[in-house]
């Protein structure tokens, strides 16, 4: 039976069969266990450690590595259970981060301001960082979610392969999906290492974007009112 273990594959006897499947076992449950602690949530599915392996093997003899010395043996098992955690969005519904609310009748503006997050660029994977601003107006019933699900959302929508302006607006979407609110305001700040590593190397450049709707869209005193709270 082929095995994979580190990106190479080897043949088991038939003995080795059993406890290859407990080990496999074990590594989907201490996966499951990783996305679990960073979303709150039990994933649907879980990421192909030994695929991961074999490519992150192959990429160190792309570029003339010698993939089985000390240094980096261990590389390719290690960056697929890093991807648990850097990943971990892709295997969850943001909107279920927020799926427990709670009837406050509360109708003023509720806003947590900068929440720190790392994601990393679909262009070429390498990482972009920064801080998150969030804030919605809650619908006629005052309902409102926990504060520390909006800090996790936001580590939901930017745990995954991404663009900051669809990281930006999919905040947005899940808290609408979620909470119905009657306004959506979501202001996200970054540094792209893409940026500062390679191409036009320009350290420290921060790129804002932003995803308004709702009254704060629509009613300018509501959104400088959400804008006066987000200046501090």
């Amino acid at each position: 039976m082929p095995h994979t273990t580190n990106g190479v594959e080897s043949h088991l006897d038939d003995g080795d069969v059993e406890a290859l499947a407990i080990a496999r076992a074990e590594d989907v449950a201490a996966s499951q266990r990783r996305v679990r602690h960073i979303t709150g949530i039990e994933p649907s599915r879980t990421f192909d450690h030994e695929k991961i392996a074999r490519a992150v093997r192959m990429l160190f003899e792309a570029i003339g590595e010698d993939p089985d010395r000390p240094g980096i043996a261990d590389t390719p098992a290690r960056v697929a259970r890093e991807y648990d955690e850097i990943f971990a969005g892709l295997l969850v519904d943001p909107a279920d981060v927020l799926s427990v609310t709670f009837d406050e009748a509360y109708d003023e503006i509720v806003m947590m301001r900068d929440i720190e997050f790392h994601s990393m660029c679909e262009h070429h994977l390498v990482p972009f960082t920064g801080h998150a601003h969030v804030a919605y107006l809650p619908n006629a019933s005052g309902q409102v979610t926990g504060l520390s699900k909006l800090a996790r959302l936001v580590d939901v929508c930017a745990k995954r392969p991404g663009l900051q302006e669809r990281m930006t607006a999919m905040i947005a979407d899940a808290l609408e999906r979620a909470l119905d609110p009657r306004g959506v305001m979501v202001v996200v700040e970054a540094r792209h290492f893409c940026m500062e590593m390679r191409g036009i190397r320009k350290p420290g450049a921060q790129t804002v974007t932003s995803t308004v709707r709702g009254k704060f869209r629509d009613d300018p005193k509501t959104r400088a009112e959400a804008m006066t709270l987000l200046k501090g």
